[in-house]
């Protein structure tokens, strides 16, 4: 039989997971190594690297290395003006206007590029099960709209999955915690991971899981924190040697990857030493970069950063009626929650509340992932999931205005019926415009699809009734 398996496909890395006689459990990749960076190299000599090798390169390659594919998958080119600047890679507008990455003058869609991580997670799980990997359930960000979603399963299918299901993240984090066994509870998650932020509230009990609001931060994660270190000690060096390392692509990957070695070390002591020798040389010979970096240090140069937190998490909380006496459990999800002073920032949001860590916060989404192929598959008892829209969905109405039908964070599949009428005399069709976001002008939002009534009788304004 044919295995089906649980995928987290994330913005920084990727993990993969499989339920065996009930339980899901990480397997790890080709390298050991049981998370997968999401990146891929093209090099000039036309090999191309996927996962850590692709990684370990980004600097030396900048152009060739695609990097947060996932920030760019089922959007149009006007849309990612910020996230265009965060990567190393061109970004251009494709043929029918969505984002494309450029490669030395070839084109590649973003779902091709996580088609790529998908195959190497599944060809890898594949080796080390004994059996091909066919089936998959993804994961996703609570906060992705329809095009999203759609483009997510578009590149499991390029990558040869049969995408049984795609689920959000915090949904797939509460089955990993089992806590769809508990009475019922109010749980908050908080995912931080390499360059998103999510928060949802969550509503479980009884084999159901209710999601009742969902916020967050698209461009907040680990990675700012290792840019806010690397321009620490890049600033330094240069005041101590008039030498700025931030110019020399070979230097820069050296201190990215110290940087985060720094990071996770502060997370368990209060002082890292960072030694690089032969970082770079000028006329009177090499230079060696050698110092130490305090967590007190380090707290203060991402302080920012993580009070950024803080509205994502009151927006939900508002959206979805509770307060901090509410909430009966906070789940960490992403490897960015180690961090003390994240931790520090949820007891204070939450009421003092301890957060739950019990789980792998790097692997608790893919887990959650192969629990629901499990379910799916009938090797796991059903558990009910209810999502909700992430964004209010509506139609375009007299003016050029969004006139909303199904607000943000309604529970689906929903079902809401409103009746609009003709703005002028003997108007015999009228065109519906089917929007989702929240801005109030129409143009402003994201269209999902029109359709055209015709053969209205003619009548004057304001009395056909066209119930939508």
């Amino acid at each position: 039989m044919a295995r089906a398996v649980g995928i987290d496909l994330g913005t920084t890395n990727s993990v993969i997971a499989v339920t065996e006689g009930g339980e899901p459990r990480v397997i790890p990749n080709a390298e050991g190594s049981r998370t997968t960076p999401s990146v891929v190299a093209f090099t000039e000599q036309g090999e191309r690297l996927v996962g850590q090798l692709a990684r370990r390169q980004a600097i030396l390659n900048p152009k060739g290395t695609i990097t947060s594919a996932k920030r760019f998958i089922g959007r149009r080119y006007e849309e990612i003006e910020t996230e265009r600047d965060a990567v190393s890679s061109d970004v251009v507008a494709g043929p029918d206007g969505t984002a494309r990455f450029d490669v030395r003058g070839k084109q590649y869609a973003p779902e091709e590029i996580s088609a790529l991580v998908l195959r190497k997670l599944a060809d890898d799980a594949g080796k080390s099960l004994g059996e091909k990997v066919t089936e998959a359930v993804i994961t996703v960000p609570a906060y992705f709209n329809d095009a999203q979603r759609h483009a997510t399963s578009d590149a499991g299918k390029i990558a040869g999955l049969e995408v049984l299901r795609i689920i959000n993240e915090p949904t797939a984090a509460a089955l990993a915690y089992g806590l769809d066994k508990k009475a019922n509870e109010t749980v908050l998650v908080f995912d931080l991971g390499g360059g998103t932020f999510d928060v949802s509230l969550l509503n479980i009990g009884d084999d159901v899981v209710e999601v009742r609001a969902t916020s967050g931060d698209g461009h907040l994660g680990g990675d700012d924190c290792d840019r806010r270190i690397v321009d620490r000690l890049a600033d330094d060096f240069q005041r101590e040697n008039g030498i700025d390392l931030s110019r020399g692509p070979p230097a820069l990957q050296r201190l990215f990857e110290a940087a985060e070695k720094a990071k996770v070390e502060l997370s368990t002591v209060s002082q890292t030493q960072i030694s690089l020798p032969f970082i770079t040389a000028d006329a009177s010979g090499p230079k060696h970069l050698n110092t130490s970096l305090m967590r007190s240090t380090f707290e203060q140069i991402t302080a920012d950063l993580i009070e950024r937190c803080v509205g994502p998490v009151e927006r939900a909380m508002s959206d979805a009626k509770v307060t901090a006496d509410d909430i009966d459990k906070v789940i960490m999800v992403g490897g960015s929650t180690r961090i003390p002073a994240v931790q520090s920032l949820v007891r204070r949001l939450t009421g003092g509340k301890d957060p739950n860590m019990s789980v792998n916060p790097d692997e608790v989404v893919a887990l959650g992932a192969a629990i629901q192929a499990g379910v799916l598959k009938g090797e796991v008892k059903d558990v009910l999931l209810l999502d909700v829209t992430p964004l209010s969905l509506g139609v375009e109405t007299m003016g050029g205005v969004m006139t909303k039908i199904i607000e943000r964070n309604t529970t689906i599949p929903a079902h809401r019926t409103e009746t609009f009428s003709t703005a002028e005399d003997n108007q015999n069709s009228v065109d519906v415009l089917v929007l989702q976001g929240e801005r109030e002008r129409a143009a402003d939002n994201r269209v999902l699809g029109r359709f055209r009534l015709e053969n209205i009788r003619p009548a004057p304004r304001g009395q056909p009734q066209i119930e939508v």
